[in-house]
C-alpha cells in the first residue's frame, strides 16, 4: 500500500491537499512525521525509518538518495520506496500539480507494494 511521506523541502501543504483530496491516502509531511524528529537528519537515518514504517519518500533530491540506495541495495537492504521528482516537470511552487499527480499515482498504484519501488513521477 502507497503510504507518502513528503520530503522537508516540500511545502506541507502538499500533504495537506493529499489529505483533503483523498481520504484513503496517508500523507505526512517531515514536519509532522515523528515528532519532526528527522528534519535536517542524515537521509540514511530518515530513511532507514521509512522502511520500517512502510512510507514511500517524495521529494526533489536525486542527488544524494539514489548513491544512498544504490549502496544498499549492494548490501541487500530495502527501503522503502521513494518517489522522485524534478522541477522541470513539476515546479516546487505547483503545489495543485503535484498533488494531482501524486493522487493520479496513488490511484494507479496505491495499492502495490513499494518496497524497494523507485518512480520518477510526471505531470
Amino acid at each position: 500500500m502507497l503510504k507518502l511521506l513528503i520530503d522537508e523541502h516540500i511545502s506541507p501543504e502538499v500533504a495537506e491537499g493529499l489529505r483533503r483530496r483523498t481520504r484513503s491516502l496517508i500523507a505526512q509531511c517531515m514536519a509532522e512525521w515523528e515528532g519532526s524528529e528527522f528534519l535536517g537528519q542524515e537521509d540514511s537515518s530518515c530513511l532507514q525509518q521509512t522502511a520500517v514504517q512502510g512510507l514511500t519518500l517524495v521529494t526533489y533530491d536525486r542527488r544524494t538518495i539514489p548513491p544512498l540506495f544504490k549502496t544498499w541495495a549492494e548490501e541487500g537492504r530495502d527501503y522503502g520506496g521513494v518517489i522522485f521528482l524534478d522541477d522541470k516537470t513539476i515546479s516546487p511552487a505547483d503545489k495543485g500539480g503535484l498533488v494531482r499527480a501524486l493522487i493520479r499515482l496513488f490511484q494507479e498504484t496505491g495499492k502495490c507494494d513499494w518496497t524497494n519501488r523507485i518512480c520518477f513521477l510526471r505531470r
